[in-house]
């Protein structure tokens, strides 16, 4: 099996939907002799900021010298970005490799796992391999239900920022969403994202019901000391100037959980000096999240794909491009709660242009530039996210700039045509 065969595989029909719950996960990895259990995970749940909080995360406990493996999805550029040890993807080969480990044991179930349990059984086979110290875990859907939930007690489990998405799934109130998260946390310690009283009131009990010891993020000890486009420079409690390469303030409050979640970690025993905690944060990589890709014109391109996320990005328009005009280069998943996404941004917008993103769920270009026509801006409907890139360049002015946003699927493609 070569590469191109096993991500043919895993993308099959045979694996395509999501049925919550642990028992194909666990029936898998049993076959695979629980690869599991050989590892220690830092877990993380939550709406928006998993990602960013995954890679300061990931970042810090390898400026500690530590093997770190690092879990997440979707991927911007390439499959194997989703599982990475050390920094470094997947190989190609050993992607292709441990895939043919698991495929007869996958066929063998009679009750077949879903892709992205297949890929999460992939990933902690990968991770034993590599004899990682250990593996900072993102969640897929939810938390409780989830396939990454098989693992033991973490040395810390994390809960991001709260927000409306899935609700299908996960349920239409906030707590209810809080409730679905708050299953990754079994014991051991728990830091989380401030958020309103009755949210943290489903932590604290879940908490209580697990004997796990709650520690909130220290938000009100932030404070912005500069931002630019190289970065931000920002207290945090005694911690003070620490950099960070990512934008806007809602990362800083991602790095506050960071912080929460590093103390936790060394009043357990890990050792993360002061100094490697700083170089981890300094040294962080993120691409996609309000990520600047050019400077003539200023290019912008941010996954925010929820009302939340574009909430963030609103702001972050206020702050770094003020009184510009802005292109909105633009495409969303069709069932995304895009009218309170692009209700949010529009006042911040000069003309939209839209794309298809690539994936099965996008709403066309052309559907959604009717959507956008109520805001009374020019729209450019493109055939192509390429044709989209050359089309917001063009008609965006020269002291103006392009903002990409909607979907973290077109991303990649708009980073490589950015480039060029």
């Amino acid at each position: 099996m070569n590469v191109n065969e096993a991500l043919n595989y895993i993308h099959s029909v045979s694996w395509k939907g999501s049925v919550p719950g642990l028992s194909r996960t666990r029936e898998l990895l049993k076959r695979l002799g629980d690869p599991q259990r050989k590892l220690k995970f830092i877990h993380i749940a939550g709406t928006n900021g998993k990602g960013s909080t995954a890679a300061m995360l990931d970042s810090v406990l390898r400026a500690a010298g530590y093997r770190s493996g690092l879990y997440t999805s979707p991927y911007i550029t390439c499959f194997n970005e989703r599982m990475q040890v050390n920094g470094e993807m997947i190989s190609d080969g050993e992607l292709a490799e441990i895939t043919e480990q698991v495929r007869p044991h996958a066929e063998a179930m009679d009750d077949h796992p879903t892709e992205f349990e297949l890929v999460t059984a992939i990933a902690m086979v990968y991770f034993a391999r590599h004899a990682c110290d250990i593996v900072v875990l993102e969640v897929g859907l939810g938390g409780e239900l989830d396939s990454t939930n098989v693992i033991d007690t973490p040395e810390v489990a994390v809960i991001c920022n709260i927000g409306y998405d899935h609700t299908e799934v996960l349920g239409d109130t906030l707590e209810k969403i809080a409730q679905a998260k708050a299953g990754i946390i079994k014991g051991g310690d728990a830091v989380i994202y401030r958020c309103t009283d009755s949210v943290e009131a489903v932590f604290a009990e879940r908490c209580r019901a697990t004997g796990a010891t709650l520690h909130k993020a220290d938000f009100d000890g932030l404070r912005l000391l500069h931002s630019s486009f190289e970065g931000q420079v920002f207290d945090c409690g005694e911690r003070k100037a620490l950099e960070l390469p990512l934008l806007g303030r809602h990362q800083l409050k991602n790095a506050a959980v960071v912080l929460g979640a590093v103390d936790v970690l060394t009043k357990n025993g890990w050792h993360i000096s002061e100094q490697q905690l700083r170089t981890g944060l300094k040294t962080v990589t993120w691409p996609g999240r309000f990520e600047l890709l050019r400077k003539a014109p200023v290019f912008i391109v941010d996954g925010g794909h929820n009302p939340q996320c574009i909430e963030a990005l609103a702001k972050n328009i206020a702050d770094y491009l003020p009184d510009m005009p802005i292109t909105g280069l633009t495409g969303v998943m069709a069932d995304k709660d895009y009218a309170d996404m692009y209700r949010i941004v529009a006042p911040y917008i000069t003309r939209f242009v839209t794309v298809t993103p690539c994936n099965p769920r996008a709403l066309p270009a052309e559907k959604l530039a009717d959507a956008l026509a109520r805001y009374g801006k020019p729209v450019t409907a493109c055939g192509s996210v390429a044709e989209g890139v050359r089309t917001a360049i063009a008609q965006t002015e020269p002291n103006g700039a392009v903002v990409a946003f909607g979907s973290l699927y077109m991303v990649g493609d708009i980073r490589a045509a950015a480039k060029e």
